[in-house]
């Protein structure tokens, strides 16, 4: 049997799995945490918190407090200098240097064996799996796959243990039958200078069958563009006749999809959204007609679920089990998992579109919104009415941030947009009215504060020269990678730093 048809059937193998935790959910959820439990019950973490008593899903809950990073870092600090033991059975050696947006310190989350294979590479085998089982007869595995990765570098604390993005700790471990097909070489794809990086990636993959693009949307952008220029070519195909599908995540992908439509017009082009974090892989699109993720509940991952009008850190009272969760309600994500984060607050919103199965979109982050005069506006809101005004006045971004405009004695307060645009709009004025009729549409708080522009006026525009967030993020030590612009801030202190930037 050739290699791709025996990788194919391999993979396929795999949905009758996806389809038994489809079907019995809470069984599948149950199950895993008891499993959990055992696994890590004679640890630093199990034995101070009584594992042993832990009997069900309720115990668990009852009794284990709440986490975030200000909680896991004692011990992520004691795991640097190679004490063991701690939250999880097996030696942690890898700690994913998590991005998430830029306005904070960077987070060390551990990652043990069993979430890189159980968690992380099971997610690109499903990925994999998934798109085979909707379109069949597919042969990627004969073609190379082009995966724009972060940079790893040693831990400084101990010479046995490293750091650096999830990416590049995946690249870093990737099994054979992954590293046999990708491509560029390690040295290039782990290095951490994205300008040097972006031009030895592009000489680097420019002659090879590519079939596969991997990463997040913005940086692709830069390194497919960057190609087309060195090529000559108009399109991608022209560069790489093969290709066929792109496996995205990070960031929302529709302000970018028309972009890469541009790039590569073609019908049977295929676009894969994942939800794969540093603390794990989490969501697949698996019906590529609906923009919806299911929610892969074998990874070892057990999930809870914090409504977001109750939110309260780790103060919060209600926390839900998966079977108890509404449709089209915004939740904090709350995950237990097999690197030893126990009911650990991640940061990132999401809400339920189904429940047979349990499919979700993510919305936003706990802590990303603006909400300054009651308008609750939340990064879904944005990404839907940036993705609209840019559809009505063909504009193209390559990032945005929002803040507030406080109010004055004489004037009303708002909120004010820079944008960074690749296409700037035919008609500013027009991409600021669709901008805020958008935003009414689907945001009924904000649509009743701009009423009359009593307590907000209409948004303020502010496009930027290209370059200014790339030279912010290489102001933070944060360019290339995973790292991404802060959407919304309920406060103007990355708005004010970018335009200090313009106007020094």
């Amino acid at each position: 049997m050739p290699f791709n048809s025996l990788f194919s059937w391999i993979i396929k193998k795999r949905i009758h799995q996806i389809e038994l935790f489809k079907k019995y959910p809470i069984e599948v959820q149950t199950e895993l945490l008891m499993n959990l439990i055992k696994q890590a019950k004679d640890t630093e973490f199990g034995k101070a918190h009584y594992f042993e008593s832990i009997k069900s899903t309720t115990d668990f809950s009852n009794k284990i407090p709440l986490s975030n990073y200000d909680t896991l870092k004692p011990y992520v600090d004691r795991l640097f200098k190679n004490e063991q033991q701690l939250l999880w059975a097996s030696d942690i050696k890898w700690f994913a240097k998590s991005s998430g947006t830029v306005s904070h310190k960077s987070k060390f989350i551990p990652v043990s064996k069993e979430s890189l294979q159980d968690c992380h590479y099971k997610g690109g085998k499903d990925l994999l799996s998934l798109y085979y089982n909707q379109i069949p007869d597919r042969k990627l595995y004969k073609g190379k796959h082009l995966i724009l990765g972060g940079s790893a570098e040693i831990n400084y604390f101990n010479t046995d243990s490293y750091f650096g993005d999830l990416s590049a700790i995946i690249l870093k471990n990737m099994p054979w039958w992954a590293e046999l097909r990708r491509t560029p070489a390690k040295e290039i794809a782990l290095m951490s200078q994205w300008e040097d990086k972006i031009e030895k990636l592009a000489h680097s993959t420019i002659n090879e069958d590519v079939y596969i693009l991997a990463g997040v949307p913005s940086w692709t952008l830069v390194l497919c563009k960057r190609i087309l220029e060195i090529s000559g070519k108009s399109n991608l195909r022209e560069v790489w006749p093969n290709l066929e599908l792109f496996m995205h995540g990070g960031v929302s992908f529709e302000p970018y999809k028309a972009e890469f439509k541009k790039l590569i017009h073609f019908d049977d082009m295929h676009y894969v959204e994942t939800y794969n974090a540093s603390e794990g892989f989490f969501g697949i699109q698996d019906d590529f007609s609906i923009n919806e993720l299911l929610l892969m509940l074998d990874y070892g991952i057990y999930y809870e679920f914090i409504p977001m009008d109750e939110f309260d850190e780790l103060n919060s009272k209600t926390v839900l089990p998966l079977k108890d969760v509404k449709l089209d309600t915004n939740y904090a994500l709350v995950i237990s998992t097999n690197a030893g984060l126990w009911r650990y607050i991640i940061g990132d919103t999401i809400k339920f579109t189904s429940k047979t199965p349990y499919r979700f979109k993510i919305t936003g982050r706990t802590k990303s919104f603006i909400n300054t005069f009651g308008e609750e506006l939340i990064v879904e809101n944005a990404e839907y009415a940036i993705s609209e005004a840019c559809k009505t006045t063909n504009a193209q971004i390559k990032d945005y941030t929002a803040a507030p405009i406080f109010m004055t004695n004489t004037k009303s307060g708002g909120h004010q947009w820079l944008i960074e645009f690749i296409t700037p709009p035919s008609n500013l004025k027009t991409f600021k009215k669709y901008l805020d009729e958008s935003l009414k549409t689907v945001n009924t708080d904000y649509k009743a504060k701009r009423t009359a522009d009593l307590s907000m006026a209409e948004p303020l525009i502010t496009p930027l020269p290209k370059g200014t967030f790339d030279h912010w993020l290489k102001q933070k030590g944060k360019l290339g990678g995973q790292n991404k612009i802060p959407r919304l801030k309920n406060n103007r202190t990355i708005v004010d730093e970018l335009l200090k930037i313009v106007n020094p």
